[in-house]
């Protein structure tokens, strides 16, 4: 199992087994409820594939919510999403481009009425691990055998639609590969 972390710069370094990198991702839902994922791949295995959601690490003293509103601009050119309440935490490993990452992700919720998106914001590492973008429905993300991550993420935004944001933050089962 591989998992890509589009916000991986290129200048970061791997961590140890104790550092957590702090992740912001982004659940952003269009006006009919469709989730933007990203279809990541490994770059030295182009046929191992699997789709994502946009975000990635903080950078300097920005706060996690900044981190979410960056990335996903950079990785989608959505600039006009209105970011909600973090969903859902976990942590995750993961060997990707030669390394492991070991992160602290944050799930938020965001809302967009843009469908037009652009991969132009991409560092050099994202443009060689990175084939695209697509929004899903739910029932598009249930029916497929693609890997996505998170995993389970059809039935949590079943929930989320279903239910909507949780009060507090849902702890999501640490995935390592």
């Amino acid at each position: 199992m591989s998992e890509a972390d589009t916000g991986i710069q290129e200048h970061a370094e791997p961590l140890s087994d104790t550092a957590l990198r702090r992740v912001s991702r982004v659940i952003l839902l269009d006006s009919e409820d469709r989730v933007l994922l990203m279809h990541g791949f490994e770059p030295d295995e182009p046929s191992r594939t699997w789709w994502f959601t946009p975000g990635g690490g903080l950078e300097g003293a920005e706060s996690r919510e900044e981190a979410a509103l960056r990335e996903l601009a950079e990785e989608t050119g959505i600039t006009d999403a209105e970011l909600g309440p973090v969903l859902w935490q976990r942590h995750c490993s993961f060997p990707f481009d030669g390394r492991r990452w070991d992160q602290d992700e944050w799930y938020y919720l965001a809302r967009t009425r843009s469908t037009a998106t652009r991969l132009s914001g991409l560092t050099e590492l994202e443009r060689r691990s990175v084939a695209g973008l697509r929004w899903w429905t739910v029932a598009e993300l249930s029916a497929s055998h693609e890997t996505v991550y998170p995993t389970r993420l059809a039935e949590l935004l079943r929930t989320l639609l279903d239910e909507g944001p949780p009060s507090a933050p849902v702890v999501l089962e640490t995935e390592s590969a």
